[in-house]
């Protein structure tokens, strides 16, 4: 499909940050009005706080560096949290963090404590790796499968590639360390690369990479 829609590589570096409040800065790094998806960075400083607040839509986290808290747990760097629709919380930091969020709906203050199904944390080492084909591993980090949704861990071996192939939904990824390329470009370590619904493309790596990806849909032979 000559006229498919090409994927978009971000540069973080280049997106300013923005203060939030005391303590906390957020870069916006991608949106879908329509969907009301979004993708943010968060830097939170020792000792900031995220006051009390509700989740209307669910939210992945990864935590690049430091850690974050919550009444129901700590994800330290390296690791994941998922904030399920009506979850109410505080985050903190106690010696900062820098923080990646994948958000699907918006958050509402509260004054007082309601009741909410609690947000989870995933231990990626905990995780196995899964060999998806010859030189790429994954680790299934979490599933929503009603409405095909989900997050992974990849690890490209050096000199793997995955095959063309076509988006149907969309893709974020964030690279943790090394790089890939597509037809677009070559996405280094610590920026991402947006596959809109449609996208045709290659995925290359020379020296290897391990990447975040969530996905809404899923991909298809092209």
């Amino acid at each position: 499909m000559t006229n498919a829609p090409r994927s978009r590589i971000i540069t973080l570096s280049e997106i300013p940050w923005e203060g939030r409040q005391p303590g906390v800065s957020t870069k916006a790094i991608w949106e879908d009005p329509v969907t009301k998806r979004r993708a943010v960075m968060t830097r939170i400083d020792g000792g900031a706080k995220l006051p009390l607040h509700r989740h209307v839509g669910d939210e992945l986290v990864f935590v690049i560096e430091g850690a974050i808290s919550d009444e129901f747990g700590t994800i330290t760097a390296g690791n994941m949290g998922y904030r399920p629709d009506g979850c109410v919380h505080t985050v903190s930091s106690v010696n900062g963090a820098t923080v990646l969020a994948f958000i699907a709906g918006g958050v509402e203050p509260l004054t007082e404590r309601r009741s909410g199904p609690p947000s989870q944390v995933f231990t990626l080492p905990d995780l196995p790796w899964i060999e998806a084909r010859p030189g790429i591993r994954q680790k299934r980090i979490w599933e929503d499968k009603v409405n095909e949704r989900h997050a992974l861990l990849a690890r490209f071996e050096p000199g793997a590639s995955l095959p063309k192939h076509r988006h149907v939904g969309d893709e974020l990824i964030f690279v943790v360390e090394g790089a890939n390329a597509d037809e677009s470009g070559v996405v280094a370590t610590g920026n991402m690369s947006y596959r809109p619904n449609g996208c045709e493309h290659t995925v290359t790596t020379r020296h290897g990479a391990t990447v975040l990806a969530v996905l809404w849909g899923h991909i298809e032979p092209a």
